[in-house]
């Protein structure tokens, strides 16, 4: 049954429940779908599909648990029955493959998630002057040796500072992912 779009006021909320959440995921939800389809169009066909059935089936989510990992669920249960419709293709995958894939781009997705976390953590712990001039130096069609002449210093000179920065950066975010609850 399709649900069109919110009448209720309650529907209307969880309409606007819904929206925020799907958003905020949609990247990850296109990156596992890539992961898993042949074609960028099979993805957002099987995109759209997934925000449609996870819109349906909203109103029996948990909103105390894991968006990423309902939709993720959704999205691949997607993906297998778009595969399985195609099925003379001869790109297909057998179903323990997909899921295993499936799995592997979670694993992923959760990965790089929990790094970017620390990396925002660990960028509000830098210097309020080395976060702007590192945001500064890799703002795209920034030149280095314009960025270090506006700062009075030598290209090698800016290279090395954002070297250290760096490297700090990195330092600070494996200490952040170890203290991270498992």
């Amino acid at each position: 049954m399709n649900r069109p779009l919110p009448h209720s006021s309650e529907e209307a909320a969880r309409y606007e429940q819904f929206v925020p959440l799907f958003v905020a995921h949609e990247t990850r939800l296109r990156g596992l779908l890539r992961s898993l389809l042949p074609q960028w169009s099979a993805v957002d066909d099987v995109l759209q599909e997934t925000s449609l059935v996870a819109w349906r089936k909203f109103e029996h989510f948990d909103t105390a648990t894991n968006f990423m990992a309902w939709a993720g669920a959704i999205a691949r249960f997607e993906a297998l029955r778009y595969l399985r419709d195609r099925g003379r293709d001869p790109h297909i995958f057998s179903d323990d493959l997909f899921e295993l894939m499936a799995a592997e781009a979670v694993e992923e997705a959760d990965a790089l998630e929990r790094e970017r976390s620390a990396l925002s953590r660990c960028l509000e712990k830098l210097p309020a002057p080395q976060r702007e001039f590192l945001q500064l130096a890799y703002q795209p069609g920034t030149q280095i040796n314009e960025l270090a002449a506006q700062a009075g210093r030598s290209v090698e000179g800016v290279y090395k500072s954002i070297q250290r920065m760096r490297s700090r950066l990195r330092d600070c975010i494996q200490q952040e992912l170890k203290e991270e609850p498992s």
